[in-house]
């Protein structure tokens, strides 16, 4: 599968987070460096807290050199519901790439994930054409007025 495949995944997984009104839903996988799908995980998943990335990460094993996480969502660069933002938490399990869909909005945090993860050596490439499906989820955070 390529990056777009991937990152369609990981838009799919978006759908399943239980709703907030507080927080995004987001999906993220993890690719290794020879194209096998090492972990998965959504937004809420096991915990109201967990980030997407921050889920998938704590189920992958072994070392993630060569590895790409791919995000519905750019990984966080700030959070105030845990120690260590998304991206922090890319950069030390050594992932070398980060494929995402979608810039976070500043709805709840600016969004500066990309510059920590490019500041840290990670390759980042972004997909706008697959925005679309990672704003799906989110609809209800994104209504004005």
């Amino acid at each position: 599968m390529d990056d777009a495949g991937w990152l369609r995944l990981a838009c799919e997984l978006a759908r399943r987070c239980p709703p907030s009104g507080t927080a995004f839903s987001v999906g993220a996988v993890i690719v290794d460096a020879r194209g096998r799908e090492v972990a998965r995980g959504f937004s809420r998943e096991d915990d109201p807290f967990d980030h997407a990335e921050e889920a998938a990460l704590a189920r992958a094993t072994g070392g993630l050199g060569g590895a790409t996480v791919y995000s519905s969502l750019e990984p966080c660069g700030h959070r105030a519901s845990r120690d260590l933002p998304c991206a922090e938490l890319i950069v030390a399990a050594g992932a070398a790439r980060v494929v995402f869909a979608w810039r976070e909005p500043s709805l709840f945090a600016e969004g500066t994930g990309a510059e920590i993860l490019t500041a840290a050596g990670v390759e980042v490439t972004e997909l706008p054409e697959l925005a679309g499906l990672a704003r799906e989820p989110n609809t209800h955070l994104l209504r004005t007025g």
